[in-house]
């Protein structure tokens, strides 16, 4: 099976390829941001451990918010 390369997408799916993209790319950028603002002690383990497992695609930044911060941190500002 030959692989598809950019010029072999229909625009439509050169479109959804790049949404898929954005997202995962905004996703990332969230939890990048939220790990930075964060004090290590609301962190579950190393922050550097954790900025270097949010870059792993999807799983990271997902990873993240459901493991990587400590329940009840956060902040109050509105």
């Amino acid at each position: 099976m030959r692989s598809r390369r950019w010029q072999d997408l229909t625009p439509r799916q050169r479109a959804g390829l790049l949404a898929v993209g954005l997202l995962q790319w905004c996703l990332a950028a969230a939890a990048w941001k939220d790990l930075a603002a964060r004090p290590a002690s609301e962190v579950n383990g190393s922050k550097a451990r954790w900025a270097m497992v949010i870059a792993v695609n999807w799983f990271g930044p997902l990873a993240w918010f459901r493991w990587g911060r400590r329940p009840g941190g956060g902040s109050t500002r509105r």
